[in-house]
């Protein structure tokens, strides 16, 4: 006899999370989160997608069809949690982004089937505008770096986590954290700074990550880099990552611990449900 949906012969099921993949470095996204989803207690199977209409009128790059899908609603519907990832598209309006009808009707779809949803950086911001109607406004300067962190009300998902962690941001814009409570979304955790971290509407299984915690070590000296080269015109305004390296001129993980714990309970949550069902 069956004990749970979630063991058959003593063998824990894997959990099937979905990725929409709209970061502008596609392979090391892909990278990072196969990394932190795998690296944890909950075993899974990953399925990383691209959305369609980004490609609507010129051929697919064949680095991206060779490692992600096609956003396909009949495929993400047997999905136990996905994840719609950041974007480098937070100076545009929403509705200026090419596949933010498609974006909407999968988070709406999301919803439909009580899918546990994580949205990360530009895409909690996409969430926070679809379901709350809260809107973003740009920053003076990008808020680029390490920040410590403050829990603001306990949630399982800051299990392991301790009064004060650190996490990185990187991002050119930021949303009004009171139209998120006086929508019913609870903040779990903010920087120090003020800058918001991490909230939830936990009844809807929505998870809203400001914060890149995916990044491993280099990533942020990595981003710096990549737009150092990219906007040559702006190079004395660009914004340099802080508090992130060392006094050797290295980079550090001080967010490790917090990365781990993280998406370990993330995982963790989601395997919970599916006992129940």
């Amino acid at each position: 006899m069956k004990k749970s949906n979630d063991v058959s012969d003593g063998v824990m099921t894997k959990l099937k999370i979905g990725i929409l993949n709209i970061m502008h470095d596609k392979k090391d996204t892909k990278n990072r989160f196969t990394n932190v989803l795998t690296n944890t207690q909950t075993p899974v199977e990953l399925r990383f997608f691209y959305p369609v209409s980004h490609y609507r009128n010129r051929p697919v790059p064949k680095d991206v069809s060779t490692m992600l899908e096609p956003l396909d609603l009949n495929k993400v519907k047997d999905l136990d949690g996905f994840i719609i990832t950041g974007a480098p598209v937070e100076q545009l309006a929403f509705e200026e982004v090419d596949y933010w009808d498609e974006l909407t009707v999968l988070m709406d779809f999301l919803d439909q089937q009580h899918i546990w949803q994580l949205y990360v950086c530009w895409g909690a911001m996409a969430a926070g505008y679809h379901f709350y109607g809260v809107h973003k406004h740009a920053l003076p300067k990008k808020v680029f770096g390490i920040q410590a962190h403050k829990v603001v009300n306990n949630s399982p998902l800051l299990n392991g986590m301790g009064k004060t962690f650190f996490a990185p941001h990187a991002r050119y814009a930021e949303m009004d954290r009171q139209a998120f409570l006086q929508a019913g979304v609870v903040e779990i955790a903010r920087s120090e700074k003020g800058c918001l971290f991490l909230l939830e509407d936990r009844p809807q299984r929505r998870t809203f990550l400001f914060a890149h915690l995916e990044y491993g070590r280099n990533a942020l000296k990595s981003e710096y880099e990549r737009e150092w080269q990219a906007k040559v015109a702006q190079r004395e305004h660009l914004a340099q990552p802080k508090n992130y390296y060392n006094l050797n001129g290295q980079p550090t993980f001080s967010w490790k611990n917090t990365q781990r714990n993280f998406f370990n309970n993330w995982l963790y949550q989601i395997k919970e449900t599916r006992k129940l069902k």
